[in-house]
């Protein structure tokens, strides 16, 4: 195990091309983020934010440059492996024609834990997050957007990952719910067990959990700052910005 001064995860000179084409996704991204961090990454639509997460458990690989978890190679780390280390939450996530209650069990079941465990570890993570036992024998069909977002990120949660890839997770909750979230994932943060990588655009629930967020814009790193040492009505500003030319290119 590396010490806690090493960088849980690090990417050198990573781009990404595009399958058609000889455009990038992303360009030369460059970055640390060191265990129990919370880092932000925020960005207008198609930006890179998203094809960002999927590099960091390999849905995707680098065209050039490296990825590294504690100094290993991602390509080193068997797949199966790296993904119960590091778990992403998709923006609209599936329940694979399963109910809540099942969906919940799903990773530890295929770990083949005692049934015991597997039934502590859900019945943790429903309190936790506050998810109604109706919803359990719910399936995708009976679940609205933001419950089943609720539903996987308790489900990545019941794996104990090392690193929590999240991918507008508040998207679709109310304001109540999505503050009760993060309030339980700065929780899970302050011993450096987990570490989060969250993509959101919604930077008024941002500026008051990360601690660090980097600005994608076409595929680049723009900015990379504190949080507490950021002008986040500047940011907004410029989203909002983009959003308005990108319409107008629409036009």
């Amino acid at each position: 195990m590396s010490d806690r001064s090493t960088p849980i995860i690090e990417l050198q000179q990573v781009s990404l091309a595009a399958s058609i084409g000889s455009a990038y996704l992303l360009q030369d991204v460059s970055f640390k983020v060191d265990r129990g961090d919370k880092l932000a990454i925020i960005g207008a639509t198609g930006s890179g934010k998203t094809t960002l997460l999927r590099l960091l458990n390999r849905l995707s690989t680098p065209t050039t440059g490296e990825i590294y978890l504690e100094e290993t190679s991602l390509s080193q780390i068997p797949i199966i492996q790296l993904r119960q280390q590091i778990v992403l939450v998709p923006q609209e996530p599936k329940l694979l024609g399963m109910s809540a209650q099942e969906t919940l069990a799903y990773p530890l079941t295929l770990q083949k834990l005692p049934l015991k465990e597997i039934r502590q570890r859900v019945e943790t993570w429903r309190n936790a997050l506050q998810i109604p036992q109706e919803w359990l024998e719910r399936n995708e069909l009976q679940l609205s957007l933001g419950q089943r977002q609720l539903i996987s990120i308790a489900r990545a949660l019941i794996m104990q990952p090392r690193v929590l890839l999240l991918d507008e997770p508040t998207s679709a909750l109310d304001v109540g719910i999505a503050n009760h979230l993060l309030k339980v994932l700065n929780q899970l943060t302050e011993d450096g067990h987990v570490t989060i990588i969250m993509v959101n655009h919604q930077l008024e629930l941002m500026q008051n959990f990360a601690q660090r967020f980097l600005y994608l814009d076409t595929g680049r790193v723009q900015e990379d700052a504190a949080a507490n040492q950021s002008n986040w009505q500047r940011l907004q500003t410029k989203l909002l910005q983009k959003k308005a030319q990108e319409a107008e290119e629409w036009l």
